[in-house]
């Protein structure tokens, strides 16, 4: 009897010790948003695009990859986002303000004399980015920083 009530003590313990281990793997699973579908490069991301998968930090290296999914809301995939797949935090951008090829007006301000004129965007950027632009009438090349109305401001000794 004193046998059997032994070999029931130890399993027991056995299933206890294997419930706490479970229970400590769960709590270092790291949650991070991934896409519910695919995601094309160049579209913009929605809230229902996104859902939420457990990994295990120890098997990703999670510091690369994005943890929250406002950051991933309202922004733009710079390559194709998979189904389930952890997002990589270079795989989003800001939305293009100006599109790569687009005429775009070009402003040129200094002590108060302003100068409109108008360019050929030779890179896409968001808002605040520096893209060379080709002037449409001389074809000279100028950088500027993209407004957030789309125009471009030419930056000092451009």
């Amino acid at each position: 009897m004193l046998n059997r009530v032994g070999l029931i003590m130890r399993g027991l313990a056995a299933v206890l010790l294997v419930l706490v281990a479970a229970r400590g793997a769960a709590a270092e699973e790291k949650r991070l948003p991934v896409p519910a579908v695919s995601i094309r490069a160049g579209e913009l991301i929605r809230e229902e695009m996104i859902t939420e998968r457990a990994f295990a930090p120890s098997l990703l290296g999670v510091a690369m990859f994005i943890e929250g999914r406002q950051v991933l809301v309202g922004r733009m995939a710079r390559r194709a986002l998979f189904p389930g797949q952890p997002i990589p935090t270079n795989a989003v951008e800001d939305p293009w303000t100006v599109a790569r090829g687009a005429t775009v007006k070009v402003v040129v301000e200094d002590s108060g004399l302003s100068i409109v004129t108008y360019g050929s965007a030779m890179q896409s950027g968001a808002a605040g980015a520096l893209i060379p632009v080709r002037n449409t009438d001389t074809g000279v090349i100028i950088r500027g920083v993209v407004q957030p109305d789309g125009t471009v401001k030419v930056v000092d000794g451009s």
